[in-house]
């Protein structure tokens, strides 16, 4: 394999989680007076640190969302997860491709750290991941799309940015892995592939990117 480290995403890449959060958080934002369609949240923040969610907000009314926001929509996030949340068909065949030709990897996530952990316990994922493997964006000064997340998530790795391939499904993780000089791969499982402007290459199922990788 022509890449020394897989940075995997982890919302829409590893956990199929995308429609659970937007959902919620479409409507958490209009029961709170922000009007946002499950179609507008994926535009605005899929992908993104909750930080970007207050941050846009605030500039389109000039309000500030409560003090007790993230917590609320955590807690309801993390409930629907324990009852509905399932693996990204074909994610674990990949990380078992990469454990057995010892490439090594990791998760970068926009995700906070509990989030992380809450999906991969409740689909099996655990088991694929060392503590010391897993990155979010609590871990850095900024989130996606400045780079910070992947260039901490190597340097930890060990591995020089030019040597990793990041696994992206949202136009604000290709950005931040531009930025970081690393190669990505699009997931175009929910997002059109013309959205992901400026990656390496598409894929559409993991099978496929079982394929890029080898």
């Amino acid at each position: 394999m022509r890449y020394e480290l897989v940075i995997f995403d982890n919302d829409g890449v590893l956990v199929d989680s995308e429609p659970i959060s937007n959902t919620i958080l479409a409507g958490y934002l209009t029961e709170l007076g922000h009007p946002t369609s499950y179609e507008e949240s994926l535009r605005d923040y899929m992908g993104a640190a909750m930080h970007r969610v207050h941050d846009l907000i605030e500039e389109q009314g000039g309000e500030k969302l409560p003090a007790d926001f993230d917590d609320t929509f955590h807690s309801r996030v993390f409930s629907a997860f324990r009852q509905e949340l399932q693996p990204v068909p074909g994610a674990e065949e990949v990380l078992g491709d990469l454990v057995a030709e010892g490439v090594p990897y990791c998760v970068a996530s926009s995700g906070s750290h509990e989030r992380i952990r809450v999906g991969h316990l409740k689909t099996g994922l655990d088991q694929w991941f060392e503590e010391e493997w897993i990155f979010s964006a609590q871990d850095v000064g900024r989130g996606k799309p400045a780079p910070d997340l992947f260039l901490h998530a190597a340097d930890r790795m060990g591995v020089p940015p030019e040597r990793c391939v990041v696994i992206e499904d949202s136009p604000l993780g290709v950005e931040a892995a531009r930025a970081a000089g690393m190669d990505v791969y699009g997931f175009t499982s929910m997002m059109p592939a013309d959205r992901l402007a400026g990656v390496t290459g598409h894929f559409s199922d993991m099978g496929q990117l079982r394929e890029l990788l080898a």
